[in-house]
């Protein structure tokens, strides 16, 4: 799998607003519509019951509101796209009178927000985040609420537990990989893979800035297609992911949408079985599965044709590709493709651990 190409943007802002309790549930005699959202809150839902006209975006508002919130566009999104993932509906847009839905993620969930809005004493109309609150390297909001682009500008330094995905993402959605409202629900999404699959979010971050230039939906060398460059041909990745006949349909998915396929593949090429997973092994279960077994560090691998220059050993594609050349040639590419999206000390940081590294296996 290898290679790089397009999308749009308009930054979402992300936080939870309180919905105006005037004009809400507290009234005269209580009727039936407000009795049905004090049941809500009162008693966690489990299953709900789909009724003529749903859908599960209305179904997520109307669970929203019983808690007293009010979702953005980008919230709204990630949790829709949660209820379809906890019920298994492969189609969101597609859900039928009668059908049984688990809640049961959903409303603990939006309980906990709602908990931390009121904790928050509701001071001020932006509150109480759903999603982690690291994320938004490429947009924030200004102090009117309006959103402001920054995606020309290094961001200020900080902490972060993931600062090379974070910078990934920021770019992406720079590039128009990623459209603003799912850059949120995309860096969940890798970190439930991660903690599945037992690898470091960064170095996710770092095989796709090798493989699809940091996530391009589209990228693509004519056999390999996506973010991950899933290839054509029997028993291969396209063939995994389900799109053994038509590989280059892969690349009319969403970002949000390989990351599934992704997740599948990950589970066929037995990545969880490795135990904790290094960048090596991560980035050979893309490249060649078979290689994950030569475990030493500078033995030539057994990768038929030429790959990227910066994974062969001293940059040569006439050169054999190793662990080490591997590990190297990730870490200085990320490095390189994230020079202006990362703080100036993370970004030296991360040269100076590519530069560092020796002879070592994860």
């Amino acid at each position: 799998m290898t290679t790089p190409e397009k999308l749009n943007t308009t930054p979402v802002a992300a936080s939870w607003l309180p919905v105006n309790q005037s004009r809400t549930l507290v009234s005269k005699p209580k009727s039936d519509f407000s009795v049905s959202l004090q049941q809500l809150l009162e008693e966690p839902k489990t299953q709900l019951k789909v009724t003529k006209g749903d859908t599960l975006t209305a179904i997520v508002r109307t669970q929203a509101q019983a808690h007293g919130l009010k979702l953005n566009n980008s919230q709204e999104l990630r949790l829709v796209r949660q209820l379809a993932e906890a019920n298994q509906i492969s189609n969101p847009d597609l859900i039928s009178t009668g059908q049984s839905l688990n809640v049961a993620s959903l409303t603990r969930e939006l309980s906990a927000a709602r908990s931390n809005t009121a904790a928050a004493g509701q001071a001020s109309a932006h509150t109480a985040p759903l999603v982690p609150a690291a994320l938004s390297l490429a947009s924030r909001a200004s102090p009117t609420g309006s959103a402001q682009p920054t995606a020309t500008v290094r961001p200020a330094a900080r902490s972060s537990a993931n600062p090379v995905l974070e910078g990934t993402l920021s770019r992406a959605v720079a590039k128009g990989f990623i459209p603003p409202a799912e850059k949120l629900p995309v860096y969940d999404k890798i970190l439930q893979m991660a903690k599945s699959h037992g690898f470091a979010p960064d170095d996710f971050a770092r095989m796709t800035l090798m493989e699809s230039d940091g996530m391009n939906p589209r990228a693509s060398n004519q056999r390999c297609h996506g973010i991950i460059q899933f290839c054509d041909g029997p028993a291969r990745g396209a063939a995994s992911a389900g799109y053994a006949d038509n590989a280059r349909a892969i690349l009319g998915l969403s970002v949000y949408e390989q990351l599934n396929l992704v997740e599948k593949y990950f589970a066929d090429v037995g990545l969880k079985n490795k135990g904790p997973v290094g960048l090596e092994d991560l980035y050979l279960s893309v490249l060649n599965p078979a290689s994950r077994a030569a475990e030493q560090a500078t033995a030539p691998l057994n990768i038929q044709g030429k790959q990227a220059r910066a994974l062969h050993t001293d940059n040569n594609t006439d050169s054999p590709i190793t662990r080490q050349s591997i590990r190297q040639g990730l870490m200085r590419n990320a490095a390189d493709r994230l020079a202006s999206w990362l703080p100036a000390s993370l970004g030296s940081s991360i040269q100076t651990s590519q530069r560092s590294v020796g002879n070592t296996t994860p």
